[in-house]
């Protein structure tokens, strides 16, 4: 069973950084892509980023050059650092795990099969 917690979110102003992290338990976490989700309220759960096992990093065209995804296989840990946040970012964000030694992670979410519980981003205009 693979377990993934994720922590960091909060309240910010337009303009302003978050850093989230998504820890993760399980003995192969570097075997395999890890992406980032969000959901606003009343829209459908979308793709933010992904980086592959061997640390190719995707993007939506939303966030790309704002948001930078990254991971520490030592500690079994993915970040997705935040920059220049806007109001139409807020939303909660989770964390999943992708799948084994895939060249490029997928953008659906058919194609994860582990997801942390969420965490709450707020940016205020």
């Amino acid at each position: 069973q693979v377990q993934l917690v994720e922590s960091g979110g909060g309240l910010v102003q337009a303009g302003g950084s978050l850093r989230l992290s998504c820890a993760a338990s399980g003995r192969t976490f570097s075997d395999y892509a890890m992406g980032w989700f969000r959901q606003a309220p009343g829209k459908e759960r979308e793709f933010v980023a992904a980086i592959s096992w061997s640390g190719g990093t995707y993007y939506a065209d939303s966030v790309k050059g704002r948001f930078t995804t990254s991971r520490d296989n030592a500690k079994s840990t993915v970040f997705l650092q935040m920059n220049s946040l806007k109001p139409e970012d807020t939303a909660v964000y989770y964390c999943a795990r992708g799948q084994f030694r895939t060249i490029v992670p997928g953008r659906d979410v058919s194609r994860y099969d582990y997801w942390g519980q969420g965490t709450q981003v707020t940016v205020s205009s």
